[in-house]
């Protein structure tokens, strides 16, 4: 792994059946950066990122993290050494108040019942969320869930926050929120990869872009580059961006 990576995709792919969601994918992340992954729908996106968290394994291909290769570590795992994600779905237990569900996460590094309620608390905190901490997840607005989603990734204390685009449907006053505590989470040393479609999120929150197009990198670089790309604009942006820009 090259000095001052923390993850590293090697010519990964994954058959389902006789379709190639991802071929031959070999990106790097590099610590401290947030890297978007953007691309049409159906361009391989969260096949990816179910590789990078574990959800099941490349069918050919290596992921290393942190030096150390991962490629046939189940999520917990991974979650273990450092790397939490968001679903594109929020997935929050509807019975439970807001702390607890923040808690399932901070119960990664914190055992006992005490210490893991402090660190959810802390967490809400930093996530805008602890004016609804002993609420019931169930009476949460759909943005509120988004950031809840994100503040159980958070609580497991990550080096790699994988966010599965955790911006959609946000109204931009909502968007803001969520941006905010993306650059905090920066701020604190977490390496971020997401998934996004919003490019007004994209363009001026992310270090870098990588392209995805039938399962395959089409182009990779700063997003304002990137955006220029006569291939990216055809595969995704449209003859419209095109003309704008």
């Amino acid at each position: 792994m090259s000095a001052g990576a923390i993850l590293e995709v090697c010519d990964v792919t994954r058959w389902f059946g006789g379709l190639a969601a991802n071929k031959n994918v070999t990106i790097e992340v590099r610590r401290g950066e947030i890297l978007a992954l953007i691309g049409p729908n159906g361009a391989g996106k969260s096949t990816l990122f179910n590789l990078i968290a574990g959800a099941f394994p490349p069918t050919s291909g290596r992921i290393l993290f942190e030096g150390r290769e991962i490629t046939g570590l189940p999520a917990t795992r991974r979650c273990g050494l450092g790397i939490a994600r968001t679903f594109q779905v929020p997935r929050s237990f509807d019975s439970m108040k807001v702390v607890e569900n923040v808690m399932v996460g901070s119960f990664v590094r914190y055992p006992g019942t005490r210490a893991a309620r402090e660190a959810a608390w802390k967490v809400l905190e930093f996530a805008g969320l602890a004016d609804a901490g002993e609420v019931q997840t169930n009476e949460l607005t759909p943005p509120e869930k988004r950031r809840l989603e994100l503040a159980r990734a958070l609580a497991t204390e990550p080096k790699l926050l994988l966010l599965d685009e955790v911006m959609t449907g946000l109204t931009p006053a909502e968007a803001q929120k969520g941006i905010q505590i993306v650059r905090k989470a920066r701020e604190a040393g977490i390496t971020i990869v997401m998934v996004e479609h919003v490019m007004e999120v994209v363009m001026p929150l992310v270090d870098r872009a990588v392209v995805l197009h039938n399962g395959e990198v089409l182009a990779e670089g700063h997003p304002k580059d990137v955006v220029r790309n006569d291939s990216v604009i055809t595969a995704y942006l449209g003859d419209r961006h095109r003309a704008a820009s």
